[in-house]
């Protein structure tokens, strides 16, 4: 994952140069700042839970996570689907209104995760590390939404 996070902090980079030294861009200039940087931000919430895990030296996770896992892995397909498809900037809407589709699922399955975690079912220490891995997802999840929010605007923009 570090390595992972670590390329995507690369191209985020590349493309703020590249951008910085086009003179004519496919779309606004801040748009595509704020698109980079929102995929940064999806890239440092995952790289963030993976290292709180591996910290906190977790061995077990709760198989609620799974639910997490699932909706981060499909906003990603979604999103990496998504971006190819901003050039010619069509079928776009069904990729955010699916994103946020997704993310409610992922804030109803964080509500359940909180709610197991606080059942009494675990020691307090291991609510305390495990609640920070579910929010990082949580933060990962929300990144997603906001990068939709992101192409959302730059379609109406550009339409």
């Amino acid at each position: 994952m570090r390595d992972a996070e670590h390329a995507a902090d690369e191209t985020t980079h590349a493309i703020v140069r590249r951008v910085n030294s086009t003179f004519v861009t496919p779309f606004d200039r801040e748009d595509i700042y704020d698109l980079a940087s929102g995929l940064d931000d999806v890239m440092d919430e995952m790289d963030e839970a993976v290292d709180l895990i591996l910290l906190y030296e977790i061995e077990h996770l709760p198989a609620e996570l799974s639910k997490q896992v699932e909706v981060l892995q499909r906003c990603a397909e979604l999103t990496a689907d998504a971006m190819p498809r901003l050039q010619a900037m069509k079928d776009l809407d069904e990729f955010w209104i699916e994103i946020n589709r997704l993310e409610n699922t992922g804030d109803r399955s964080y509500r359940r995760i909180l709610a197991s975690l606080f059942s009494g079912k675990y020691e307090a220490l291991e609510v305390m590390k495990l609640k920070d891995v579910v929010e990082a997802l949580e933060e990962a999840i929300d990144a997603f939404e906001t990068v939709a929010n992101i192409v959302e605007q730059i379609a109406v923009k550009e339409s």
